[in-house]
């Protein structure tokens, strides 16, 4: 398969092109992204854009590919709702407006949360909740991941100070959360692994939680 990932910088987004660039079922990896991942492979190119708003300049170089996995996203710690759907709603059906004209039927892998709620009394869960409707309505085969806790793998590192320390103390408890919380924790190599099957064959849902996403 032919994928593109949007947001490959964040942790999710490392994690996921980790897990494309290791995978025989992925032949070509497209990322698109304000800043550059560091990354070197055969299979990898690169798209440096800085108005993700406007993707008409790139437009050509989008065509082609089987499945688009975004992981684009920020927290909303602070943040107006106003920005905040900047960024959450008005990026993501950017690229997914342009993947459904482009490459219709083509497979779009969202990463949302758990709790996302369009009607939930909490900014992040109402816009989010109606970026995974907006998406879901459009022509193409469109999945909404879910995860609650995900613990980075392989050297993926959060781009948030205080996150990654606090990945780093949790790093020895993950055992134990999987034991006690299979419902609400994942990693970031199932995540990638969950993406590239849902690519390859679908899913029985739509809106993935971690136990469907761990099951992948």
């Amino acid at each position: 398969m032919r994928v593109i990932i949007f947001g490959a910088t964040g942790m999710v987004g490392q994690g996921v092109l980790r897990e494309c660039l290791v995978d025989d079922r992925v032949e070509a990896v497209l990322t698109v992204g304000r800043t550059p991942t560091g990354r070197t492979h055969d299979k990898l190119r690169e798209i440096t854009h800085g108005d993700l708003l406007d993707l008409t300049p790139i437009e050509a170089d989008l065509s082609g590919y089987d499945a688009c996995f975004f992981c684009l996203g920020v927290s909303s710690a602070g943040m107006s709702e106003k920005d905040y759907r900047r960024v959450t709603y008005d990026y993501t059906l950017a690229a997914g407006d342009t993947l459904a004209r482009l490459s219709p039927g083509s497979t779009f892998v969202y990463v949302s949360g758990v709790g996302t709620d369009e009607h939930g009394r909490a900014m992040w869960a109402r816009v989010k909740g109606q970026t995974e409707n907006a998406l879901l309505a459009l022509p193409l085969e469109a999945f909404m991941f879910r995860p609650g806790y995900i613990q980075p793998m392989h050297g993926v590192t959060s781009r948030t100070t205080w996150y990654r320390l606090a990945y780093v103390a949790m790093a020895p408890l993950y055992p134990v959360l999987r034991r006690l919380f299979p419902k609400a924790v994942t990693t970031t190599e199932q995540i990638g692994r969950a993406m590239i099957t849902v690519a390859e064959r679908g899913a029985p849902r739509r809106v993935l939680g971690p136990l469907e996403i761990n099951a992948l």
